[in-house]
């Protein structure tokens, strides 16, 4: 019953358009408007809560989490990723998906995303994610973004990305500047080879 009582919740949060951070209805409102009983909507909410997909403060009730902004994702990578096919797949994938947000960026970029990015370099960024995070930011394609999210997650949970030259963000934001996708994915592709050549 909590099960199918699950899939009625998500159903709710999309009707109610619901967004991480905001609150949800208590049990017993639940409960009610779902038609089930309180102990099914407590275990599925139990469920939820484990995953990281929602968050209990006492005396303020429950609140819809970001997805990925929780440990879940380490803690299933210490066990899908032991696998070097699960690893390899995910780098690659993970790999294809920047360069197509890359190439978006590039044709979709304002003005004050560029402003973000070109201050972003001038602070010499030590890690690629955060700067890659105001690039994806600009692509302006949220599911994208959120796969990307996970993705990251779990490659960071495996291994670290590797440092970067000063030169490959100034190149890169000079690309992103011209709009030229394929300026961009030439830096990229000489910076963050394809996982795809290891392979073959």
């Amino acid at each position: 019953m909590y099960a199918e009582t699950l899939k009625h919740i998500h159903r709710l949060v999309v009707e109610d358009g619901l967004v991480p951070g905001d609150k949800l209805p208590s049990e017993r409102e639940l409960a009610e408007r779902l038609g089930v009983g309180r102990s099914s909507v407590r275990e599925a909410l139990r469920a939820l809560e484990f995953l990281g997909l929602i968050e209990t403060r006492r005396g303020e009730g429950t609140y819809l989490c970001e997805v990925g902004g929780h440990q879940l994702i380490e803690l299933l990578a210490m066990f899908l990723l032991e696998n070097e096919r699960a690893k390899a797949d995910l780098a690659e994938t993970k790999w294809l998906i920047e360069r197509l947000l890359l190439e978006l960026a590039c044709l979709r970029c304002s003005e004050d995303a560029l402003e973000r990015l070109e201050k972003t370099v001038r602070q010499k960024p030590t890690d690629f994610t955060p700067f890659f995070q105001a690039v994806a930011e600009a692509a302006g394609n949220y599911l994208l973004i959120r796969i990307w999210r996970a993705l990251s997650g779990f490659a960071s949970a495996c291994a670290p990305d590797r440092p970067l030259a000063d030169s490959f963000y100034d190149q890169l934001l000079a690309a992103l500047k011209k709009r030229d996708p394929a300026e961009a994915a030439a830096v990229w592709e000489r910076n963050r080879p394809s996982p795809l050549s290891k392979q073959n």
